[in-house]
């Protein structure tokens, strides 16, 4: 027996050299393709606004070092169409140091700078730099574009000027005022601007919402913390007690799961019969439209009519599977207590997915970082920016240096030669998109391999954990770090292969998703209907291919096989046992969920109540919040990722045994000279008429 475990995970060479060596060459060429975005990139340019000219606002040891805000000469040019066109606004822009507070213009401007010329200071901070002729006629101030023609009221907002809104009993003002009148003495109303600053309100009220969640996860971080560590130290008591407790703790589990859901349907419909009575509760959702206030929506009746009937649905499906699977589940629980048998030897594999936690990190880190600096390479691009869309040099590259020289000015007044984005003529920007998709399928590649190693470690620690048959003593000292070892060292090609056809078929389910949100405008059905069965087709493979990987990673961590030799293996042993395999491990996999969700459903129970301040122990020292619906939501996030990383676990390692059962029924008959590898428990479980030794033939 010694000698079988020694020829199962010693006796192994290197596997899928090749895809190895592409691996290795395409990490080199990533390396390389991130230093060349940092060569030529510049985070500055998406980070900070632009002016006109092509100058960052706020930059130290630049004219602009103390003027970090964009300004707009006349903000009432970017209600014109050509502005969806050209993502441009057809009006100059500048660098200043504060916004304007009052409303002004250029012609009160020279009125009143006769008797005071503190008027001209103060708006000459607003014109071109150096420019300095208050005298200056207004109609040739406008065609030069040496001022605007009036300022308003405004606020920075993400680093540009927008007008001060201000909703008064209904009727939206800027500085109490719904009028004004601009530098030619037209009248002007402030929905003009209100249009000109597409959505800019509801931006300030989401803004508004976002300092409050700000301001609630500083006041309440640490409770937050309290939570999640909470979380963690019931998902290890879990883990725990299973080895010993498996069978009550699971039927708890789901005695446990019915009732709280059980408890969320009394609720709601205790809620829905209160808020029915009550006047002005019986408005739809549809009516009220998004709400930033989401305490607006508890206090309708249909939001808790929508609860109550999903719970419902919910409850009945949880019972309905119980009803009919109600033999498997116990099958599946036997499972899940041998596998917590085999966890309790290998305790160091529930702290594995910190690894993996951290090397996602990183290729997130990376990826995101190289996306960055790609998008901003270049240098500055200007384009001709018109207020008439019928304009036929509009959206043409140009040069602010000759552009007043040209006759485009002539043949489409008001045109101007502005700053439009960074990028070039050069090879290298000709293929920025394309880098940034190579990018995008280098970090797909990298995240599932990451993901693939860490299945197969798990895996091979459990492997040797079943194929030992004196346990633990032919378990090896260190499994976890033996089973990495291995993957490293034999199976990086194995693990990148595989990786790669999952990478690449997730790339062409971006793509599709892509083409899928530009079409969403078109009218041509069946490229709609076309893309949506494209979309759902590649969906239905990538869920194929991600179960298959899992099983031959298993596959290679025990015999050490190429990747498609195993994958090979591993579907023939699925389908010759498929059966066992449709029922056991989607049971299985529902135990864990549940197990997941009475975890995640328990800790937010318990900050619900913290949070709304109902422990009267501790009810002074919980701070007021804005939304406690957010730190609410986040603990109960947080809690479920934990619980999901120790079940994770969990999972593959009923999928090993499982994988290893099977191919230890098909190796092995029984008899002296080919035993049984299994434990007497996984006998009990699984055990069937060709579990008996065959009888020799004579």
């Amino acid at each position: 027996m010694r000698l079988h475990f020694y020829c199962l995970f010693s006796s192994r060479g290197c596997t899928d050299v090749l895809c190895c060596v592409l691996f290795v060459i395409v990490i080199l060429g990533y390396i390389a393709l991130g230093t060349v975005a940092w060569i030529h990139g510049d985070p500055r340019k998406v980070i900070y606004p632009t002016d006109s000219t092509g100058q960052f606002c706020g930059q130290k040891g630049t004219p602009n070092a103390k003027k970090a805000i964009l300004f707009y000469f006349n903000i009432l040019k970017c209600a014109s169409p050509a502005v969806l066109i050209n993502l441009q606004c057809p009006t100059t822009q500048m660098c200043v140091s504060k916004c304007p507070d009052r409303f002004a213009t250029y012609t009160d401007m020279q009125l009143h700078y006769r008797f005071n010329k503190s008027h001209w200071d103060y708006y000459k901070q607003f014109c071109k730099p150096g420019f300095n002729n208050p005298k200056k006629s207004v109609t040739q101030v406008l065609r030069d574009e040496d001022c605007p023609s009036m300022i308003v009221p405004s606020r920075p907002f993400l680093q540009r000027c927008f007008p001060d809104f201000i909703t008064r009993n209904g009727t939206l003002t800027v500085a109490n005022k719904t009028a004004f009148k601009d530098a030619l003495d037209t009248a002007r109303s402030v929905t003009e601007l209100r249009d000109a600053a597409n959505g800019i309100t509801s931006i300030h009220e989401a803004k508004e919402v976002g300092m409050k969640i700000v301001q609630d996860y500083a006041r309440c971080w640490y409770w937050i913390v309290i939570g999640l560590v909470i979380a963690l130290v019931i998902s290890l008591i879990f883990i725990l007690l299973l080895r010993f407790t498996a069978g009550f703790l699971l039927w708890f589990i789901i005695i446990a799961v019915i009732l709280l859901v059980a408890y969320g349907i009394w609720h709601c419909y205790w809620e829905f019969t209160v808020l029915r009575k009550t006047p002005g509760a019986d408005v739809t959702i549809s009516d009220i439209g998004f709400q930033t206030d989401l305490h607006v929506y508890l206090q309708l009746s249909q939001t808790w009519l929508v609860f109550m009937v999903t719970l419902g649905l919910t409850e009945f499906s949880i019972v309905l599977i119980l009803i009919f699977l109600r033999k498997r589940v116990r099958i599946a629980i036997a499972l899940l207590r041998e596998g917590s048998r085999a966890i309790s030897y290998i305790m160091s594999a529930l702290f594995y997915p910190i690894i993996t936690f951290v090397l996602l990190a990183v290729c997130i880190a990376y990826w995101a970082m190289t996306a960055l600096f790609l998008a901003s390479s270049g240098d500055a691009v200007y384009k001709v920016t018109s207020v008439h869309p019928n304009c036929k040099y509009a959206n043409q590259t140009c040069n602010p240096e000759s552009f007043n020289r040209t006759n485009i000015t002539k043949q489409c007044p008001g045109a101007q030669c502005l700053f439009a984005f960074y990028g070039g003529e050069s090879l290298y920007h000709r293929y920025i998109f394309i880098l940034q998709l190579c990018n995008l399928l280098v970090f797909l590649w990298l995240v599932n391999f990451t993901i693939a190693l860490g299945q197969c470690t798990i895996a091979g620690a459990f492997a040797s954990y079943y194929w030992a048959r004196r346990k633990p003593a032919d378990i090896p000292a260190c499994p976890v770090f033996s089973s990495f070892s291995r993957a490293i060292r034999y199976h990086t090609g194995s693990l990148a292969f595989g990786s790669l056809i999952l990478a690449v078929v997730q790339l062409i389910r971006v793509i599709l998703e892509y083409l899928d949100h530009k079409l969403k405008g078109a009218h041509n059905v069946f490229a709609r209907f076309l893309l949506c069965c494209l979309k759902c087709c590649f969906w239905c493979l990538e869920r194929f291919i991600r179960i298959m990987n899992r099983n031959a990673y298993i596959m290679i961590a025990i015999y050490g096989k190429n990747f498609c030799t195993s994958a090979r293996e591993a579907f023939y042993l699925l389908m010759r046992n498929v059966v066992r395999v449709a029922v056991l491990d989607k049971v299985t996999d529902f135990l864990l969920f549940l197990g997941k969700l009475l975890i995640a459903g328990s800790v937010g129970v318990i900050a619900f109540l913290l949070f709304t301040r109902k422990i009267p122990i501790i009810q002074e020292e919980v701070p007021v919040l804005n939304y406690y619906c957010v730190p609410l939501l986040t603990v109960i996030l947080g809690s479920y990722l934990i619980a999901h990383s120790f079940f994770s676990v969990y999972a593959m390692c009923v999928d090993t045994l499982f994988l290893c059962f099977c191919e230890d029924l098909e190796r092995n008959d029984g008899t002296t000279a080919k035993p049984f590898l299994m434990s007497p428990g996984l006998k009990r479980i699984l055990g069937r008429a060709e579990l008996s030794p065959k009888k020799s033939r004579g």
